[in-house]
């Protein structure tokens, strides 16, 4: 990936091999088998430099790039979904978009402070770690800001709380549970399913693809 004023540049290679022994060769090889796809075209199938997308995925999925595709043109795309293992990644989805039409993103949520309620004891709890909006792809943040040092024990944040950037509108329900302070015999663990467990399955769908 490189650099090209302000947009982002990554390379992209046509494949066709989409069976999982020859999809591991390609990871192997440090590719990752991943799709593009957009209003009016079917998904076309491409790998990408392993290393390259990283820099592309670390930096959130709602930042625009151009994606080079050799032999073809240049589109731009966002990252739309991706599936890893292990700190790996398995497979990605590249979504073609319009500098001007608004889309719809998940946006990652940076808690910042602390709760209140936790210095007095309480628990704080993350129910969701990314909010849903709409925008223009140039309005649309890396990650947005939740103060969250004004939660006593008992309060809950919801996504309607949040305050967004002009050009912005909530598509995640306004009545969802964001973050809350529990009292701490009111927190009980839940059980969730075991990485080893949730590990292959997400392979094998990957290899499918």
């Amino acid at each position: 990936m490189k650099s090209n004023g302000k947009m982002a540049q990554l390379t992209a290679t046509p494949r066709t091999e989409k069976k999982g022994a020859a999809l591991r060769l390609l990871r192997q090889g440090g590719r990752v088998p991943a799709v593009v796809y957009g209003p009016g075209q079917e998904g076309s199938s491409i790998h990408v430099d392993e290393k390259e997308v990283l820099k592309v995925a670390r930096t959130g999925r709602s930042e625009m790039f151009n994606l080079n595709v050799e032999g073809g043109k240049t589109i731009p795309v966002l990252i739309k979904d991706q599936q890893e293992r292990n700190g790996r990644l398995l497979h990605v989805d590249f979504l073609q978009i319009s500098k001007n039409k608004p889309i719809s993103v998940s946006v990652s949520i940076d808690f910042q402070g602390t709760a209140a309620g936790s210095k007095a004891g309480g628990v704080f709890q993350t129910q969701e770690t990314q909010l849903e909006v709409e925008g223009l792809p140039a309005d649309l943040p890396t990650s947005i800001e939740v103060d969250v040092s004004g939660l006593d024990i008992g309060d809950r944040l919801t996504a309607a709380d949040i305050k967004l950037n002009k050009g912005l509108t909530l598509v995640t329900s306004p009545e969802s549970i964001i973050a809350s302070v529990m009292p701490p015999q009111a927190v009980e663990e839940e059980p969730t399913a075991s990485a080893e467990e949730a590990e292959p399955a997400a392979e094998e769908k990957a290899e499918e693809e």
